[in-house]
């Protein structure tokens, strides 16, 4: 996956400017309405959403992204059918064990985020391995959401804070913003600025909540098996259209 640099957007680079994108993070939709509509079983369509996992990570890093998120598996996931669930948490096993070895070769760093509690044990030490030995590299982070819930992360914050302050450690009258982003679990991670989702639906699912404040949500209709760059550059250049205020006034305001 080397980086090439991308000269047709409107307004500047994937990788820099104004309007420029160093982190996406995508939601990733659509692989049961994708198998339903091939007759097969959702199973078949969890599969295919890896290779499009894959064709995402290999075209953000060619596009000159630093950081892609993906999401992966919910909180609410597991309210789905057990051999479903089983399923997916197969699938995460079989991507690391696969592609950690050409991962780490081609520089990637690995982190997942989400709470690994709930984890079985040799999942846990899997996710922890993967994160180790893709530690050291810095060209490009993927960020895989895997038992995350925005509201789920915000809450293991307000807990951590909370005993905190019940040992002295920090006074809750000063807590900031800066204290709550330590703790959450994409720290030293920038923010993104563009969240893509596909499947045409039209809602953030609990992804992101405190990062994602300020980023633009693009929407496509197509279902994420099928996704690929084409996609991923359709998405680039809407958001390279976009007037981004931060609760200022834009650019093209009288």
């Amino acid at each position: 996956m080397t980086a090439k640099p991308v000269t047709h957007y409107p307004q500047g680079t994937a990788s820099g400017g104004r309007t420029g994108l160093s982190h996406v993070a995508i939601i990733m939709d659509g692989n049961g309405r994708w198998a339903a509509g091939q007759g097969l079983p959702r199973a078949a369509g969890h599969r295919q959403g890896v290779e499009a996992a894959r064709r995402a990570v290999e075209a953000a890093n060619e596009l000159g992204l630093t950081h892609l998120t993906l999401y992966s598996f919910s909180t609410e996931n597991w309210g789905r059918p057990a051999g479903e669930v089983r399923d997916l948490m197969t699938l995460l096993r079989k991507f690391i064990a696969q592609d950690l070895p050409r991962l780490k070769r081609e520089g990637v760093r690995v982190r997942i985020i989400g709470d690994r509690e709930s984890l079985d044990p040799e999942l846990r030490i899997l996710v922890t391995r993967a994160e180790k030995e893709t530690g050291g590299n810095h060209s490009f982070t993927l960020q895989i959401a895997f038992n995350y819930g925005g509201r789920d992360e915000i809450i293991r914050v307000a807990r951590s804070l909370a005993v905190k302050a019940s040992e002295g450690v920090i006074d809750p009258k000063k807590i900031a913003g800066s204290d709550i982003e330590q703790l959450l679990d994409t720290k030293g991670i920038p923010d993104p600025e563009l969240v893509i989702r596909t499947s045409g639906e039209k809602r953030i699912s609990n992804f992101l909540l405190w990062q994602a404040a300020y980023a633009e949500y693009v929407f496509l209709d197509v279902l994420w098996p099928d996704f690929d760059r084409s996609h991923f550059e359709k998405a680039i250049a809407e958001y390279q259209l976009r007037d981004r205020r931060f609760g200022g006034i834009g650019a093209g305001a009288g």
